[in-house]
């Protein structure tokens, strides 16, 4: 269990998280949400140790993370980052290889490289594993960011929006892969998510911050209603519940009395 015990963090005079505390257990996938500024990828920097946090503990099967080697967290944690390297002249293959860093010494062994041959067949990225990363377009640049971070074998996982700037269809391919593989491996997952349809078809629970805090957690229903979203995000929406998962409409958003006084 990764357990997140009464976290904060802040930035010089901006207090960007306060006293969250998330438990996630093996084969889940967890959605943060929020507005922008909720605190959604500071929680995930603090976690992978990109940032110190000021307050509170990260425990991994009840250890201590910071008390951890990079390369140990390295074996338990992967990373990736909400924007992929500008420049990154390296090939697919390449790319993908790098997530066995952790467990290499000079040069990859014959079950690095079988690793890395597997996980491009079963992502579908065999055809492009000789091209240059930076010739990619930006959906096929994400799934081999993600492929890199599955190459690392951790046992959870870090993502921070993997569907920004993808279109319908890769968009839907990524999601899916996280899933397959989280409930494949018994890994588990925390999302920092904008999309909150994305978010509520995929996730097993969702954590909606809002300044810094954790307004409300729970199941996908539970925390996607059409007064929780008001309150956080300001929004008037509709919320079909026909199947299994909700699903947001956005129909306006709400003008607040303060800036209705000002104009």
């Amino acid at each position: 269990m990764l357990s997140i015990r009464e976290l904060g963090f802040g930035y010089k005079t901006i207090r960007a998280l306060k006293n969250v505390g998330i438990d996630l257990n093996k084969g889940e996938v967890l959605s943060v949400v929020g507005p922008n500024g909720a605190g959604k990828t500071t929680l995930l920097k603090c976690i992978i140790r990109i940032v110190k946090p000021d307050k509170g503990t990260i425990l991994i099967d009840g250890k201590d993370t910071s008390l951890m080697k990079r390369l140990a967290l390295a074996r338990c944690i992967g990373y990736v980052p909400q924007n992929s390297p500008s420049k990154f002249p390296i090939t697919v293959f390449d790319a993908v290889l790098m997530g066995r860093r952790p467990y290499m010494s000079w040069k990859p062994c014959k079950k690095d490289l079988e690793i890395v041959a597997e996980l491009l067949a079963s992502m579908d990225l065999e055809d492009i594993a000789l091209r240059d990363f930076d010739h990619l377009s930006g959906g096929q640049k994400q799934k081999v960011l993600l492929a890199r971070a599955f190459a690392q074998d951790p046992v959870y996982l870090l993502l921070d929006e993997p569907t920004s700037n993808l279109d319908l269809r890769h968009q839907m391919e990524v999601m899916e892969m996280i899933s397959e593989m989280v409930k494949k491996k018994g890994m588990a997952a925390i999302l920092a998510m904008h999309d909150l349809n994305l978010a509520s078809r995929f996730s097993d629970r969702i954590v909606m911050l809002n300044d810094g805090k954790i307004y409300c957690s729970g199941e996908p229903s539970l925390v996607m209603t059409a007064e929780n979203i008001m309150s956080v995000y300001g929004v008037e929406v509709s919320i079909n519940t026909d199947n299994s998962h909700p699903y947001i409409l956005p129909i306006r958003p709400v003008i607040s009395s303060k800036v209705k006084a000002q104009s």
